[in-house]
């Protein structure tokens, strides 16, 4: 059987039509695709700002911790001048006690505190829970506020300079680790800073 030329014609365009859809769908999908993406990584984005600023936070909380308010408190005791009282080994781990999340110097090739806590566990043993010694409140846990609240640990460092014997430090030197959380369990950020606390001159007010 013979086709028409106006037949071939129309299963000509047919085919054309068929192929300008498909060219259409794919650039269809493509587009979606892209905006999704787009969208998804907009979200991670701004979780892990919500987890930034969660960190920062609680770097700022452990620096009031570090400089309390109430110097006759028990927490208050263990940033004495020149003290290292409450800094132990694997940092002090239970909640009701003042030494909670304050590590000693773990030296070379041991592996430091702030790279074998687990800060980022359910549980967090071992880390300060951001406000316990402060009083200061973050809400978590509804909308694009973290998910958790943020936490940190203190590990005494060494601060000698030229001249001085190592043994009797001037100052009081820290390096604080925090973890801030996102909207998600699952976003983290780590972030870390050094403390320095000077050490009044003997005699004078602390």
């Amino acid at each position: 059987m013979t086709l028409s030329p106006h037949a071939r014609a129309g299963g000509a365009a047919l085919v054309t039509v068929l192929f300008v859809l498909i060219a259409v769908l794919v650039v269809a999908v493509s587009a979606a695709t892209a905006a999704l993406n787009a969208e998804k990584s907009a979200r991670n984005e701004r979780d892990r700002h919500i987890a930034l600023q969660a960190a920062e936070a609680a770097l700022a909380d452990a620096e009031r911790d570090i400089q309390p308010l109430d110097p006759a408190t028990p927490r208050a005791a263990m940033f004495a001048a020149g003290s290292a009282l409450g800094f132990v080994d694997g940092c002090g781990k239970r909640e009701d006690d003042p030494d909670l999340g304050l590590c000693s110097r773990v030296e070379a090739p041991g592996v430091p505190a702030w790279i074998s806590a687990a800060l980022a566990a359910e549980d967090a043993s071992g880390a300060v829970a951001y406000g316990a010694f402060t009083g200061a409140v973050m809400p978590t846990g509804a909308g694009t506020l973290p998910a958790r609240a943020p936490r940190y640990i203190i590990e005494l460092m060494p601060f000698p300079r030229a001249g001085e014997d190592a043994s009797q430090p001037v100052t009081n030197f820290y390096r604080i680790t925090a973890i801030g959380f996102g909207s998600r369990r699952t976003t983290k950020v780590v972030l870390q800073s050094f403390y320095r606390k000077s050490v009044p001159p003997e005699g004078a007010a602390p």
